[in-house]
């Protein structure tokens, strides 16, 4: 059987919002089994506590953004997907500000803070959504579609007409080891060129060489280049699953995308729901095989367990 997990105990972090710009602290504490994530604005008096789910999203442009009016968490989706690949279930995130942290723009900070602070699994069994048929979305010529596999796999495509980037395409097998090493350190990526454009309608005041990878027209200027030929395509992917953990189970699926956003990733997860026959909910205790090994940890992620 595989169990539950949460950290072992609070972390906080702090560092400045991509969108806002703005300075902002994060606190994460433990939580109990079936809690689930959830984020709540401790600079507002009395807003709402926000479960981090699908149907909770209230925004979509350039990041994911839960909950409503002043008090909604925008960009979760880094964080959500740094969760979902060390199989971490349960977290109560108390953020001083309206952005989760950008950190340098990947998963990797995230990563190394959660290693350093421990996991540690719960007395509940893990529960999966397994896909039984195949449910797509399509918006113009971009789609996305999730269909029946035996494990998490992503096959995604991307197209740009930047020299650098052009059509990149991935196949990707989760395993928390896999998403660790392959897909966490893959930041973020804009355009130069949009940088005026972006910040006219409130987005990218925090955005920076340290934060993003940036394209002129011709090259990646960031001074130490990418840290992988396809780090686009491969962040596209750690959108995808922070964007499709909003499910709230770990998924046995295969998801596969074609120029996809936020947007999209939201829409296949409300279709998926709203077709009761493409899905069933199913505890680990009883699935088998490769949909349990892959959120066995890297050797370095230790459990504590309790």
């Amino acid at each position: 059987m595989l169990y539950q997990r949460t950290i072992s105990r609070k972390l906080s972090v702090t560092g400045i919002g991509i969108h806002s710009g703005r300075k902002v602290t994060m606190v994460l504490h433990p939580a109990s089994a079936d809690f689930g994530i959830q984020f709540k604005r401790v600079d507002i008096p009395n807003s709402p506590v926000t479960q981090a789910s699908y149907d909770t999203v209230s925004a979509t442009d350039s990041a994911t953004t839960i909950g409503e009016g002043k008090s909604a968490i925008h960009t979760i989706e880094h964080l959500m997907s740094v969760f979902y690949g060390l199989g971490i279930n349960n977290i109560y995130c108390e953020i001083d500000g309206p952005e989760v942290p950008i950190m340098d723009g990947s998963g990797a900070s995230f990563i190394f803070l959660l290693k350093e602070t421990g996991i540690t699994t719960l007395n509940e069994s893990k529960k999966f959504i397994v896909i039984t048929e195949k449910v797509r979305v399509d918006v113009e010529d971009k789609w996305a579609q999730i269909s029946p596999a035996s494990k998490l796999e992503i096959d995604s495509t991307i197209v740009f007409s930047h020299p650098v980037i052009k059509k990149q395409q991935k196949y990707f097998e989760f395993s928390c080891e896999n998403f660790v090493k392959d897909i966490s350190r893959a930041r973020t990526f804009g355009f130069l060129k949009d940088v005026d454009m972006l910040k006219r309608r409130g987005l990218a005041r925090g955005g920076s060489l340290n934060n993003a990878v940036i394209l002129n027209d011709y090259n990646v200027i960031n001074p130490d280049g990418i840290r992988f030929k396809d780090e686009f395509v491969r962040h596209k992917i750690l959108d995808t699953i922070g964007d499709l953990s909003l499910l709230g189970y770990e998924i046995a699926g295969k998801i596969e995308t074609y120029k996809s956003g936020h947007h999209l990733h939201n829409l296949l997860c409300r279709k998926l729901f709203a077709t009761p026959s493409a899905y069933k909910i199913v505890s680990s205790a009883n699935l088998r095989g490769e949909a349990i090994e892959a959120f066995t940890l890297p050797g370095t992620m230790s459990l504590a367990y309790h």
